[in-house]
C-alpha cells in the first residue's frame, strides 16, 4: 500500500500551484470582491490545460484522471479560498468526463473543445424546487417530437448560469422521460443556454462563492436535436450518480485546499502574535487545537484522494464494486466539507476581530465552503444515507 504521490504527480502539483499563485491568488479578493472570475483567468485556466485533466485528447484534455482532477481542484482551493475558481473547475470536469463517457459523438466534438479551451462553460442542471438531492423528484419533461426532443421545466440553484448564458455554454441536465415514474424514469440531455430560444436564466446572490452565479433556469418548448440525448432512454438516475461521484470527491478535494491554505496563515499567525508577552504558540491550549486541525485536515484529505483513486482504478478497467465507490465519495464529501468549516473557523478564532475583518480574507473561505456543507452536490445527511445503504444493503429500505 502506497500513500505517496508519483514523481510525475508532485511534479504536475508543483506546476498547477505555480499558475495558481502567480494568475489566481493574487486577485481571489477581486473576484470575490467583483463577483466574477476575469475571463483572462479562464482563458489561461484553459491554456493551461485545467479543464481538459480528466478529458480525452481528441477534445483538447489530457486524460490524467481524477487524482490529478483532484490536485487541480485543492490547489484553486488553496489561491482562492471563496471556491468559485474551484467550482468553474470542478462541475465542468465532473460533468464534463460524464459527457464524453455517454454523449454521442456529434454532441461531444460540438461541446467539449470549447469547454476545455475556457470558451464556454459546462454545469449540471439538476436541481428544483421540489428538491436539491431527491433528483428522482423531477418534474422537468423530456419528449421525443419527431426528429427531435422538446423539454419543458424550471431548475434552481444552478451554478454557472450567467456565465453560460453571456459567454456560451450549458447544462447536463436531468429530466423525466416516463410519467408517473420514480428514478427508473429520467434521462439527460445537454442543454445549451447562450442564445437559446426558450431558456430563461436569472441569478440571486449568495452567501459565498461570489465569483460564479447562481441562479435558475427556465424552460419553456425549448426544442433540441436528438444527438442532445445523454447516453440511453430512461438511464439517467444512473448517469447522474455516476456524475455525482466524480464532482463529489473534486468538491472535497477544493475544500481541503482551501482549509489547508487558511491553517496554513494560522501557523504563521500562532508564531508572530504576542498576548501578555508570549507567542499565541505557546499557549497549549491554542497547540491542541493546531493539532486538531490538523487531524481533521489529513483524515479528510485521505478520504478525498481515495475516492479519486477509485474512481481512477475503476475507469482503467479495475476491480471496484460501484458501491465502494459510492460510499467513498459520500465519506468523502461527509466529511471535507465539514472539516474545512471548522477549521477556517477555529483560524478565524484565533485572529480575534481581525479574523472577523473582511480585509484579513478568511470569511471568504468560511462562507465558500459552507455551500458544500449545507448541500451543493448533496447534503451531509444525505452522504450518510448513501453510506448506510450501501452497508446495509437497499433491501433495507
Amino acid at each position: 500500500m502506497d500513500y505517496s504521490f508519483s514523481e510525475e504527480q508532485d511534479r504536475f502539483r508543483e506546476s498547477v500551484r505555480s499558475f495558481c499563485d502567480s494568475s489566481i491568488a493574487p486577485r481571489a479578493a477581486e473576484i470575490d470582491e467583483k463577483g466574477e472570475i476575469p475571463r483572462g483567468i479562464i482563458a489561461a485556466m484553459g491554456e493551461a490545460g485545467l479543464f481538459g485533466v480528466v478529458l480525452s485528447p481528441e477534445y483538447g484534455g489530457s486524460a490524467g484522471g481524477f487524482i490529478k482532477a483532484a490536485i487541480v481542484a485543492e490547489e484553486l482551493g488553496r489561491a482562492d479560498i471563496s471556491m468559485a475558481c474551484a467550482v468553474h473547475f470542478l462541475v465542468e470536469s465532473g460533468w464534463g468526463f460524464l459527457l464524453e463517457r455517454y454523449g454521442n459523438a456529434l454532441l461531444k466534438k460540438e461541446v467539449l473543445p470549447d469547454v476545455v479551451a475556457g470558451r464556454a462553460f459546462l454545469g449540471i442542471a439538476s436541481t428544483e424546487a421540489s428538491g436539491g438531492s431527491d433528483i428522482s423528484s423531477t418534474g422537468t419533461v423530456l419528449v421525443k417530437n419527431g426528429e427531435k426532443l422538446m423539454v419543458n421545466g424550471a431548475k434552481s440553484y444552478i451554478s454557472g448560469v450567467i456565465e453560460a448564458s453571456r459567454y456560451g455554454g450549458g447544462y447536463v441536465t436531468v429530466a423525466r422521460t416516463e410519467p408517473g415514474s420514480h428514478h427508473e424514469g429520467l434521462s439527460l440531455c445537454y442543454l445549451p443556454v447562450c442564445g437559446k430560444e426558450g431558456v430563461t436564466v436569472s441569478s440571486e446572490r449568495q452567501m459565498g462563492r461570489e465569483g460564479i452565479s447562481n441562479g435558475f433556469i427556465v424552460i419553456r418548448n425549448v426544442e433540441l436535436p436528438a444527438h442532445y440525448l445523454i447516453g440511453e432512454w430512461n438511464r439517467g438516475f444512473y448517469y447522474a450518480m455516476e456524475g455525482f461521484n466524480c464532482a463529489r470527491s473534486l468538491v472535497s478535494a477544493a475544500c481541503i485546499g482551501a482549509a489547508d491554505r487558511v491553517l496554513e496563515a494560522g501557523i504563521v499567525h500562532l508564531k508572530r502574535r504576542k498576548v501578555f508577552k508570549t507567542p499565541l504558540a505557546g499557549f497549549e491550549g491554542i497547540r491542541f487545537q493546531l493539532a486538531d486541525c490538523h487531524v481533521r485536515l489529513e483524515s479528510a484529505r485521505l478520504l478525498v484522494y481515495r475516492a479519486a483513486w477509485l474512481l481512477d482504478r475503476m475507469y482503467a478497467g479495475g476491480n471496484v464494486g460501484r458501491g465502494e465507490l459510492n460510499r467513498a465519495a459520500a465519506a468523502a464529501k461527509m466529511v471535507a466539507p465539514s472539516a474545512a468549516f471548522d477549521i477556517i473557523r477555529e483560524v478565524m478564532s484565533w485572529h480575534g476581530a481581525l479574523g472577523y475583518a473582511r480585509p484579513t480574507g478568511l470569511e471568504r473561505g468560511l462562507r465558500g465552503v459552507a455551500s458544500y456543507l449545507m448541500g451543493a452536490e448533496g447534503a451531509q445527511n444525505i452522504m450518510r444515507v448513501i453510506i448506510a445503504r450501501e452497508l446495509l444493503g437497499k433491501e433495507s429500505d
